[in-house]
């Protein structure tokens, strides 16, 4: 039997949605073993003088607990 924990992480890209999710599980496997899976819960961007600047998400990442 495994037990899962689920952490919240925000996540910044001056480049695209994609690329801050790759970033924040990038950065979140250097501290978390067993990762799982990643959900997107929100998504927003940040604007300045009508151009978006930075594309934020917000991750819940699922890893399985150790014994």
């Amino acid at each position: 039997m495994s037990v899962a924990k689920v952490i919240e992480i925000s996540s910044v890209s001056p480049d695209s949605f994609e690329d801050a999710v790759r970033q924040g599980v990038a950065r979140a496997s250097k501290t978390v073993n067993n990762i799982t899976a990643a959900w997107i819960q929100d998504q927003q961007v940040s604007v300045k003088s009508g151009q978006i600047t930075e594309y934020r998400v917000l991750l819940k990442i699922t890893f399985v607990l150790e014994d």
